[in-house]
């Protein structure tokens, strides 16, 4: 799927993979990732979480990182482990102006963004655009996306949360400035499968709802995700009802529309069966 889309990804490239929270059964195995890693030659990358966890600090995110065997097969970076975030500006963000991520992307030249595509509880569904956002701000980049730009304190993120429509906003605006960050040098897959309403960063996580449909490949996070959203549409998976509910009960498509406003990619798409 990668070489379907004619683009070789240059210099040190960086993995954008989902760890997957201790506890959770549905996150997608560094097994079955390997190939696909290796072919690209690279490094995988996380940022530590805003909340409690085995994710929420340097040390224990490497410890989860070696037991749920990333490090035995790659070289592993947490990008925030060290504080003093790298800065990007989003001159045209509609919530927030700024985005805080791990000051190590500085260490890459392009990305692959390798997304499980599931539920969320917060942001109604998880794929390309939410690895952009949240999965590459720092850990205090994450309370500044989810307080939607009043605090990067975890300690009192939770007084702070946004209203759901911010927080959809401030997710496209940090997307944004990541995309503007690699200038091209970034391509995505999406792979829907072990799709569960609840993300792989839930410690106990329904089990998945759909069975499995496909992986997709694109150099445009927007359309990517949209054509994952119309994929579950077109099922004829009974299970659709239950995972369409909770993507529309966050509105989680709002923030497909406004990335594609904030000029990230369109909607537009043609769907190449390979």
């Amino acid at each position: 799927m990668y070489e379907a889309l004619g683009k070789k990804l240059q210099g040190n490239v960086a993995v954008k993979v989902h760890s997957g929270e201790k506890g959770n059964q549905n996150y997608l195995h560094p097994e079955f990732m390997k190939p696909m890693v290796e072919h690209v030659k690279g490094t995988i990358v996380e940022c530590n979480t805003a909340y409690e966890g085995e994710r929420n600090t340097t040390q224990k995110h490497q410890k989860l990182m070696e037991t749920h065997g990333w490090s035995k097969y790659f070289n592993v970076d947490i990008m925030d482990a060290e504080k003093n975030d790298k800065v990007l500006e989003i001159p045209n963000g509609k919530v927030i102006k700024k985005n805080y991520v791990g000051k190590n992307i500085e260490h890459y030249d392009s990305m692959l963004v390798l997304s499980h595509f599931k539920g969320h509880p917060m942001g109604g569904y998880g794929g390309a655009l939410k690895q952009l956002s949240i999965g590459i701000a720092s850990s205090e980049g994450k309370s500044w996306i989810h307080s939607a730009g009043v605090t990067k304190d975890q300690t009192i993120l939770w007084e702070n949360i946004a209203k759901q429509a911010q927080f959809l906003e401030a997710m496209a605006d940090s997307a944004s400035s990541v995309v503007n960050y690699f200038q091209g040098n970034i391509a995505y897959i999406n792979v829907m499968c072990n799709m569960s309403v609840d993300c792989d960063c839930c410690s106990v996580a329904e089990d998945p709802c759909m069975k499995d449909i496909g992986i997709l490949a694109s150099t445009d996070p927007v359309a990517i995700d949209q054509a994952c959203i119309d994929l579950v549409k077109k099922s004829e998976d009974e299970g659709k009802v239950h995972f369409l509910e909770r993507v529309e009960s966050r509105h989680g498509t709002h923030t497909i529309d406004v990335a594609e406003e904030l000029g990230v990619g369109t909607k537009e798409y043609e769907l190449i069966e390979i």
